[in-house]
């Protein structure tokens, strides 16, 4: 609908997102290890080599194959659930006893801006639902079972983290949420006590594993099959005896770790948010597109026209920084582009 160009640049800016939400979920999972053995953290260069050491691990886990890699994740996402249960066990028990702690409203100009700066921060948790069709070429009977994980698999977990993030957020003081790394294991331990917690948070460790292990896979699926395509070089396209795409793997990994690295002098929460923000701004492009082919077509004009004012809100949320830097990369994907071009050419 609106053309190979625009294709390439949207894909690319959703790869772009892939990668900087591993260096995220990387960070998140260091965050929680640090609950568990407070060295990992020591200083912020420590978090972040930790972090690195993780998407490495995870690489090559995916690197031996994509069966072995799920296998892995089927693991993780059973273990996942538990501190998910944990909290709604917890908000069942004792919810009503608890006295419900909501900070004061900040003024309508200061309440503007923070809504707009938590529709960012909340959206990059939504973001990645699209993904199951990323993988749909190892799926079998792949229309039937991508439509139905996709949809139910979004409103189980979006139900399920609803119940959750309230119950932390309603139930303990705002100032101490914000200052924790690690808010699961924070919400069991002020009810369940300390040793409840540290099992918390090794199941919220393995979930962001977990998580990023996924996300691994996700991010050599794209640009593979964008130049299997034909719409990348073919470079991007090379596989090994077991269909894995080692060179894009490779590569993805490294400008996650590089993403990282780049933020090392921040906090734990400071690199977190750094790459969340970049990530979200990066998937907002994808949507931008989506919106934009169904004006082009005259499709559901007003939920398109309404969905376009929304994504300019969460650009606005996220900063210049994060939403200038998103252009930028998505951008680096013209001289790929022209290089595919001159390819074609020199083959003709």
């Amino acid at each position: 609908v609106i053309g190979p160009l625009p294709g390439v640049l949207v894909g690319w800016s959703y790869w772009v997102a892939v990668w900087s939400a591993n260096a995220a979920i990387a960070i998140a999972a260091t965050s929680y290890l640090a609950a568990l053995y407070p060295p990992v953290a020591a200083t912020p260069l420590t978090g972040a080599l930790v972090a690195v050491g993780l998407i490495w691990a995870l690489t090559a886990l995916n690197l031996a194959g994509a069966r072995r890699a799920g296998e892995f994740q089927v693991v993780t996402t059973v273990l996942k659930l538990l501190p998910l249960l944990a909290v709604v066990a917890i908000a069942a028990g004792v919810g009503r006893s608890v006295p419900v702690t909501l900070p004061p409203l900040p003024s309508p100009r200061g309440l503007v801006t923070g809504l707009a700066s938590a529709v960012t921060l909340t959206l990059f948790a939504l973001v990645g639902f699209e993904a199951a069709s990323i993988a749909a070429g190892r799926v079998r009977d792949a229309a039937r079972t991508v439509l139905r994980a996709t949809m139910a698999g979004t409103v189980v977990t979006g139900v399920l983290y609803l119940i959750v993030c309230s119950a932390i957020v309603l139930m303990l003081p705002p100032r101490a949420v914000a200052a924790s790394p690690a808010p699961f294991a924070l919400f069991v331990a002020t009810f369940w006590g300390p040793a409840a917690a540290f099992g918390v948070a090794l199941f919220a460790a393995i979930a962001a594993i977990g998580a990023l292990n996924g996300w691994v896979l996700i991010q050599g699926e794209l640009p593979l099959g964008m130049a299997r395509a034909g719409l990348l070089p073919r470079w991007f396209a090379r596989t090994s005896g077991r269909d894995v795409p080692v060179r894009v793997l490779l590569l993805s990994s490294a400008l996650a770790s590089a993403l990282v690295l780049v933020n090392a002098s921040r906090s734990l929460g400071g690199m977190f948010t750094a790459a969340m923000l970049l990530s979200t701004c990066a998937t907002l492009w994808l949507y931008v597109a989506i919106l934009v082919a169904a004006l082009a077509r005259r499709v559901a004009v007003v939920t398109a026209t309404g969905g376009l004012a929304f994504t300019a809100v969460a650009f606005w949320g996220a900063g210049a920084e994060a939403a200038g830097l998103s252009v930028v990369l998505m951008l680096t994907a013209l001289p790929v582009y022209a290089l595919r071009g001159a390819a074609r050419k020199q083959a003709a």
